[in-house]
């Protein structure tokens, strides 16, 4: 009830009950009679009808007694609205109404007409925008802040939502407006954030057919620099650690002269010896001082500045190594340390010089090395002397070259070269030489011409394709000659294979009148010793066999024994099972073939047989040995001069034995007879083995 009546006091209320209970008690002896209390919404429409009042007969007059002045008026037998109601400003109004009979009878009716709250007003926030800061330092889940809308229609809860350009913050919840820290701070990477907070009157899960009315804040968010990082020498190179961020500092180098004292501050490379407050957002002072290096005290430096300065000269050559010490005036346990080298070096007394004060170059394209114009078959070499380096034909290994003010060339190794593609021009540019050690200089004049070389056509005419067809003719009769010789060497090939197979038809025809096969070799090697390659054959340091005299020796070793086997294994080969007569018995072909070389020695008339030794070993390089037969007439052989000739010049040439198988006698071995060379020569064409 107080909720309803919050501009009543007690009195009031109290009074106005008692009223209504005598309206009640007496409505019976009433002239007139109205609905009390009324519920009438707010953002109503003027003059709408917020009571009818009830009375007997026609002649009841009504009029307002209270309020006079207020937003109602009577109009016959209704109470009209005269204004809209609202709320927020009014929650109820009690309207007195006199009743007033012919009779001069009247009545006194209280109205009381209580306003509905409506969804009208939205939420709002104190301030537009709030400002706040936090220690970069924070730990996760730290406050921020805590910032409550207000509402005129009182709702009961409000809903928040916080939108942030970084995740490092976040709501405690969608009830709650307070802003806690979800990530680590880095006040290097961020500095400042800024969030916007949003708050609804009504429920995110409502449906949209719900009136709803939203406010928004911007809240800055300032992140506060911590004293958490030491000096960082410039310049350097930063680099993201794990989240934590580093600055690489690569060192200073200078240069002095030997037995000369620098004036002023030392000139350091890659610029002047400076360090700053790694928390930029703190920025402390820095002092800075020698830690080791300067035992000689050859060097001064400044503590404020960091400058270096040279107290006396030096009389060694070589290199110095300071290390330098930059700390924080007030937190000294930040600090960090550089290496500062300098270079004791020889006075130079001669710059640079080019070896032409012009040079023209022709260039052509991108990547292609520039001509010299005056030779076009070489190519251009930029090249300056020093004469300080006369012990090495004044060739100054720390000079470099550049183009003055152009990038479009390059100059590498002395040689010139385009970067990018350019329209034919003649260019003027000019050309540096630099000393690394003292910064001296020479410049030249560069002319370049360039010009663009002709693209090649993408069609082909008539001569082209003739080129083109002449060198295909060229390698196809190329080819057609390499076919053509393969094709010879496997005929050649396959005619060895067919005297072999030759041979043993030979061999057959020869066993027809007996139950023996024979074989005939002729040892072709020992009639030519001069031919080398020839198999069974090793020249004179093999052996040879010798008419008369000493008995003929044959040196044979492993690989020649190994030859004459798969000879013989390859030719019975291919003989075909049916080389013999046919009107043979089969049992022939089953007889084994006699060895050729055998260990019984054989004395008939007229052979000679070859035999082995009795303890030779088959594995050794011992030679085989051919011994005539002792009791032999050499009268029975034909005479010398069958055998001996002579040549233009007169002098007696001899002629080697051929050495043959014997026809008879197969079964007891193999003879070998020495046959005159100068016999029919239609057994010289007989097919020949070689041994």
């Amino acid at each position: 009830m107080e909720r309803i009546y919050p501009h009543f006091a007690v009195s009031k209320f109290f009074s106005l009950l008692l009223l209504i209970l005598l309206q009640t008690s007496t409505a019976t002896g009433q002239i007139c009679s109205a609905p009390s209390p009324v519920n009438f919404p707010e953002n109503n429409t003027v003059n709408v009808v917020v009571a009818t009042i009830s009375v007997e007969n026609g002649g009841v007059t009504l009029m307002i007694e209270s309020p006079l002045e207020g937003p109602f008026r009577i109009q016959g037998n209704q109470l009209i609205v005269t204004e809209v109601l609202d709320y927020e400003i009014q929650t109820n109004y009690v309207v007195r109404i006199i009743c007033k009979d012919v009779a001069e009878n009247q009545l006194s009716l209280s109205i009381i007409i209580l306003v509905e709250n409506k969804n009208d007003n939205p939420p709002v926030f104190d301030q537009n925008q709030y400002s706040v800061s936090i220690n970069e330092m924070s730990p996760v889940d730290t406050p921020v802040g805590r910032f409550d809308a207000t509402d005129r229609d009182q709702h009961p809860q409000l809903f928040y939502t916080l939108t942030s350009e970084t995740n490092d913050f976040q709501l405690k919840s969608p009830a709650v407006p307070e802003i806690l820290v979800k990530a680590r701070l880095d006040y290097d990477k961020v500095k400042n954030v800024q969030v916007v907070l949003t708050v609804q009157d009504t429920a995110f899960t409502e449906p949209p057919s719900v009136i709803s009315f939203t406010a928004s804040t911007t809240i800055m968010i300032t992140i506060l620099d911590v004293d958490n990082r030491p000096p960082w020498f410039q310049p350097c190179n930063q680099h993201d650690v794990d989240g934590t961020l580093i600055c690489e500092s690569t060192g200073y180098t200078g240069r002095v002269i030997l037995n000369e004292q620098e004036s002023g501050a030392l000139p350091l490379k890659p610029g002047p010896l400076h360090a700053i407050d790694g928390d930029i957002g703190i920025n402390e002072e820095i002092k800075y001082s020698f830690l080791r290096g300067n035992d000689d005290g050859l060097f001064a430096i400044n503590q404020k500045t960091g400058n270096i300065t040279m107290l006396k000269p030096t009389d060694v050559l070589g290199t110095i190594s300071l290390t330098v010490l930059a700390a924080q005036s007030i937190n000294s346990h930040q600090f960090a340390t550089t290496t500062v080298m300098i270079s004791v070096e020889v006075k130079s007394l001669h710059p640079p010089q080019f070896q032409r004060l012009q040079y023209e170059a022709l260039v052509t394209s991108v990547g292609n090395m520039a001509m010299d114009l005056k030779n076009t078959d070489e190519p251009l070499q930029i090249l300056a002397t020093d004469e300080d380096y006369a012990a090495t034909g004044g060739l100054n290994p720390h000079i470099t070259y550049s183009i003055d003010g152009n990038s479009d060339f390059s100059i590498i190794g002395g040689f010139l070269f385009m970067t990018r593609d350019l329209p034919e021009a003649s260019l003027s540019l000019q050309v540096l030489a630099q000393d690394a050690t003292n910064d001296e200089r020479a410049t030249a004049q560069l002319i370049v011409e360039v010009k663009s070389m002709i693209a090649p056509s993408s069609e082909y005419g008539v001569v082209e394709m003739a080129a083109l067809g002449a060198t295909l003719g060229v390698l196809l009769f190329v080819c057609l000659v390499v076919i053509g010789l393969l094709v010879h060497r496997m005929k050649k090939g396959k005619g060895d294979w067919m005297k072999s197979y030759e041979a043993s038809v030979f061999r057959s025809s020869l066993g027809k009148g007996g139950d023996k096969e024979v074989i005939q070799y002729t040892n072709e090697a020992f009639q030519r010793d001069e031919d080398r390659g020839s198999m069974g054959s090793s020249g004179p340091e093999a052996g040879s066999i010798k008419v008369g005299g000493e008995p003929p020796k044959l040196a044979w070793d492993v690989s020649s024994k190994e030859a004459i086997q798969k000879s013989s294994t390859a030719i019975d080969t291919l003989v075909p099972d049916n080389a013999s007569d046919t009107n043979s018995d089969k049992t022939d072909n089953e007889k084994e073939v006699k060895p050729i070389l055998t260990k019984e020695r054989r004395v008939e008339e007229g052979y000679k047989s070859v035999w082995f030794k009795e303890d030779i070993d088959p594995n050794s390089k011992e030679e085989v040995v051919i011994i005539p037969d002792s009791g032999e007439d050499e009268s029975e052989e034909e005479e010398p001069s069958s055998r001996n000739r002579q040549d233009d010049a007169g002098n007696l040439q001899r002629k080697t034995p051929k050495v043959l198988f014997a026809e008879t006698d197969l079964d007891s071995g193999i003879g070998v007879k020495f046959e005159d060379p100068a016999e029919d020569l239609e057994r010289d064409n007989e097919l020949n083995v070689d041994l």
